[in-house]
């Protein structure tokens, strides 16, 4: 999907949607673990509507399809971000009843942004390089003190 035309003033309030989205799905996932009581299979029914929806979005948008070329290019790696995303959810529903949404939240999103930060430094995974500035440097050590300072430690 190009964004190409899209400006900051409508990609911004999506991605900060999405944000809200994210900070939703733990305590989903943790009140369904508690209900369903094994992990791996409250993981599965957490990810039965996912596919169930992206299926009904790919039978009615069925365009573009992937090219020989584009399939044969693409790296091993690449189709492994789902069971990136489905450790956070595994993590998410066994943990945030443990120690509260807040404080999971803040521990993976300090993770994650230092992660990111590493990424774009050295480009892994096909993104664009980033420097790590320093102004960069600062807003990761803020945001980790922040987290520290209102979690349970």
């Amino acid at each position: 999907m190009a964004t190409s035309g899209l400006n900051a003033s409508f990609i911004y309030p999506l991605i900060i949607a999405a944000g809200v989205l994210q900070a939703w799905g733990p305590p989903m996932n943790g009140a369904l673990q508690k209900s369903l009581v094994n992990p791996w299979l409250a993981s599965l029914v957490s990810f039965l509507p996912i596919i169930a929806l992206l299926f009904c979005l790919f039978i009615c948008i069925p365009k573009p399809l992937p090219t020989l070329e584009g399939l044969q290019n693409m790296p091993w790696w690449a189709p492994l971000g789902g069971l990136a995303g489905a450790g956070a959810v595994v993590a998410g529903l066994m943990f945030v009843n443990k120690i509260g949404a807040g404080a999971f939240a803040g521990l993976t999103i300090s993770a994650n942004l230092l992660m990111s930060v590493v990424i774009d430094k050295f480009g892994w995974f096909g993104a664009e390089v980033h420097a790590l500035t320093p102004g960069r440097m600062l807003g990761c050590a803020l945001l980790v003190i922040g987290i520290v300072l209102i979690s349970k430690f």
